[in-house]
């Protein structure tokens, strides 16, 4: 999808399309009503007879108004007018973009950025417009036969003429973040069968020669020479071989330490040993959303040439069940030395995270984020709206929920207590791998901590998140809005 600004006054688009806003108090948006005075009152006359209620997200298409240039006007509701923040500013853009999307016209406008949104500027709403246009109309259809035709080539954001600079870069931040999320939903939606823990390093491979970014695969024996027990326990029940992804984009200043990000890649999780029923155990391919978040991330990082130094840690692998594979009660060495009882092999991420963020040690971050698809009980927490958040810093924590609220991709901070680490306790080695059914997200998180101890650490636990369920299955690409704006609000960007 192409992306561009247009100037122009709504009535001189042309154009298959221009998407105007209406109130839900039957007021009109400045640029609808520039259509309606053009057109002697036919948008007036539309909402006066009740064909749109004006509710956020509802549409209605008008053909052949007179006085424009464009062949239709696509009337999208607003809600109450001097209400609109972030979430609902998104379904707006996102209810246009679906609409045109189905005509069939190759070109249309959307006239959105002029509605006001709570503590926000033009150039926040062009950006915002954009990322959230190319993820309503974002089709994964690789291995469909017949994958329908998409009309839409170029999709116009209506914008002022002032402070052109500015909106230009807003622009490009909204193309970078857009094909950053595209990158991170494709990699989601990959059947288990193509997406293995190499096919995630050949991507990462791919992704460092398109923008010249340094990278590092280490593979089983490497890792195993550096004592990574844990990660390779997960992968013995796997005939696909481990993979630890080293992604680095360095533009900052030499001596500046970095931002790491760490992102969980289990390209399937059956649960092992400790199998998962068998409904639903298809969205496991999902289980690698946080390693796709951390490439996606990097793609924007470098497509917007950030000055600041950062790197991304994949740990990846299957968990199988398999002769081979490790059993509840079994235990293993970790990279720092520590061992952990396996109560249950479906706890197996955080047995592939704690090596990684040991290894990311080495690196001497600032700041370590490692992303996710952690525990079911997070999902039973805060649904499929927020992210679960622990660390323990929390001026860190402080930037992340910020910055979520900026990007709309919003966490909730959990309490990290040292009460809860007590829950993890083991007659015969170190750590447990679990502690039992109660505040299963916050003793996950506790046990990463037991690896981050010299670290500013954050644990973004997306398993709620990552993936819609249903009719509408599909990776969502979250949270690299909010790691973006992150990486943005650190450079001043």
């Amino acid at each position: 999808m192409q992306f561009e600004l247009t100037r122009l006054p709504v009535t001189e688009q042309p154009g298959g399309c221009v998407a105007v806003g209406v109130f839900a108090s039957h007021a009109l948006a400045p640029s609808a009503k520039l259509l309606d005075k053009a057109s002697d009152g036919a948008i007036t006359a539309a909402v006066k007879a009740g064909d749109i209620a004006g509710k956020v997200g509802d549409t209605l298409l008008l053909r052949g108004l007179p006085g424009i240039a464009a062949e239709r006007v696509l009337l999208v509701g607003c809600g109450k007018a001097g209400e609109l923040n972030e979430g609902a500013y998104q379904r707006i853009v996102a209810a246009a973009a679906a609409a045109v999307g189905k005509l069939h016209a190759a070109e249309a406008a959307l006239y959105l950025t002029e509605l006001a949104v709570t503590g926000h500027d033009e150039a926040w709403r062009v950006r915002t417009a954009v990322a959230a246009a190319d993820h309503a109309l974002y089709r994964f259809t690789e291995y469909k036969r017949e994958p329908g035709r998409r009309h839409l080539k170029t999709l116009a954001i209506g914008c002022g003429g002032k402070q052109a600079k500015a909106l230009d870069a807003a622009l490009r931040q909204g193309q970078a973040i857009a094909a950053g999320v595209k990158l991170t939903r494709d990699l989601g939606n990959q059947p288990a069968n193509v997406c293995t823990p190499t096919y995630l390093a050949e991507q990462a491979q791919a992704l460092a020669k398109a923008h010249g970014l340094d990278i590092e695969v280490l593979d089983e024996p490497q890792m195993r020479e550096l004592g990574m027990g844990a990660l390779l326990a997960v992968a013995r029940g796997s005939r696909q071989p481990p993979k630890l992804i080293v992604l680095k984009h360095l533009r900052g200043k030499a001596k500046a330490a970095p931002v790491v990000l760490v992102g969980k890649g289990v390209t399937f999780d059956s649960g092992g040993i400790s199998i998962k029923p068998g409904a639903g155990m298809d969205e496991m391919k999902f289980d690698m959303c946080g390693a796709a978040s951390v490439l996606g991330t990097l793609k924007v990082a470098a497509e917007l040439d950030l000055p600041i130094n950062l790197i991304g840690v994949i740990p990846a692998s299957e968990n199988l069940p398999d002769g081979n594979a490790i059993k509840p009660g079994d235990i293993v060495k970790t990279m720092a030395g520590k061992t952990v009882e396996i109560l249950n092999t479906d706890a197996e991420g955080r047995l592939l995270l704690c090596d990684a963020l040991t290894y990311a040690e080495r690196f001497k971050p600032d700041a370590i984020v490692d992303i996710a698809t952690l525990t079911g009980a997070c999902v039973v927490s805060l649904g499929n709206h927020a992210h679960g958040l622990l660390g323990n810093d929390q001026k860190l924590i402080d930037a992340l929920l910020a910055a979520g609220r900026t990007a709309h991709d919003r966490a909730w901070q959990l309490p990290l207590w040292d009460d809860y680490k007590e829950q993890l306790k083991s007659p015969f080695a170190d750590l447990p791998n679990v502690a039992g059914r109660e505040a299963g997200t916050i003793t996950a998180a506790a046990f990463l901590s037991a690896f981050t101890e010299k670290q500013r650490w954050a644990h973004l636990d997306i398993a709620g998140t990552a993936w819609k369920s249903g009719k509408d299955k599909s990776a969502t690409g979250r949270p690299v809005g909010l790691l973006v704006q992150y990486l943005l609000d650190r450079v001043g960007g």
